[in-house]
């Protein structure tokens, strides 16, 4: 028994939203609307040329980086913005200009929390475990769409900033619990304890540090990690999400970690890219991240 391994890759693509868009991308730069605000960031693999130059010129806010990794700072046409309102769907949260180029979420995951929320309606009640969950929009929209969750992060502020997001979602009294923990500690802790979940959400760095100082390295740790998830899926399980942003890693590649992890069920392990697409005629779509899943 083993799962089957999807023959081809799948592209996850987002399109905008109401509180979001990708309005031009090109000349390493990608122009976006958040809320009110048009925001630009820099995007190296746009190689194109972006259809209306001028409007990056008009942009409420710029990223300019300072370094190699996402460092840097952001350059506001007015006064400063520091966070605002929006919404996907039922979940509400704040965005914020951090220091890190992204506003405190990253939106081509509305792709998987789409596809997220349509499983757990299938469900009753499921458990579902979100590790390095950061800001919580993920979380949210689980809870929003009927699951008890668990969420992990190392960040004691990622975590608050997911607490005040689920107030703003009316979702303060949901089935969430908030942990501030490493999260290889907190899942070796759940294999012992035999605890089950219906199902697993990951979307680790590249490198991290926990809050008591452990160092997390994707290539090292992720292998191990992945096989304790798979512990914790219970027999009725549904499914097991890993998401990725690494420029030395494959939708494939996860794949085949994600088939190692899951070996000993039948089931079915999709894979591919996670994508964020212009509107308009002609649209142009940036891939950003990969992505593999296993499900029932």
């Amino acid at each position: 028994m083993a799962p089957v391994l999807s023959p081809s890759p799948e592209t996850l693509v987002t399109h905008g939203w109401r509180d979001y868009a990708l309005l031009d991308s090109g000349g390493g730069r990608k122009l976006e609307r958040y809320g009110r605000h048009t925001v630009v960031r820099p995007e190296p693999q746009c190689f194109w040329a972006p259809k209306d130059p001028g409007a990056f010129d008009r942009a409420d806010a710029v990223f300019d980086p300072t370094g190699e990794e996402d460092d840097g700072r952001w350059r506001f046409s007015g006064k400063p913005i520091e966070a605002f309102p929006l919404a996907w769907n039922d979940v509400k949260f704040t965005g914020r200009f951090t220091p890190f180029r992204h506003l405190a979420f990253f939106p081509e995951q509305a792709a998987n929390w789409a596809w997220m929320d349509q499983r757990v309606r299938r469900l009753e009640r499921p458990r579902i475990l979100n590790l390095f969950g950061y800001t919580g929009v993920a979380s949210l929209a689980l809870a929003a769409a009927g699951a008890e969750v668990t969420h992990v992060d190392a960040s004691k502020k990622s975590v608050n900033y997911a607490r005040e997001n689920a107030a703003q979602s009316g979702l303060e009294n949901a089935p969430i619990r908030w942990i501030v923990e490493d999260a290889r500690k907190y899942v070796a802790r759940e294999v012992r304890r035999g605890s089950r979940y219906h199902g697993v959400v990951l979307d680790p760095p590249k490198y991290g540090r926990g809050p008591t100082g452990e160092v997390w390295r994707l290539f090292e740790d992720l292998p191990g990690l992945l096989t304790d998830c798979a512990a914790l899926l219970g027999d009725d399980a549904d499914f097991l999400l890993l998401n990725a942003y690494a420029a030395r890693i494959s939708g494939l590649s996860l794949a085949h970690l994600t088939a190692q992890a899951t070996a000993d069920r039948s089931g079915r392990i999709d894979w591919g890219e996670l994508a964020l697409s212009e509107d308009g005629p002609d649209a142009r779509a940036i891939g950003l991240s990969f992505f593999s899943r296993w499900s029932a």
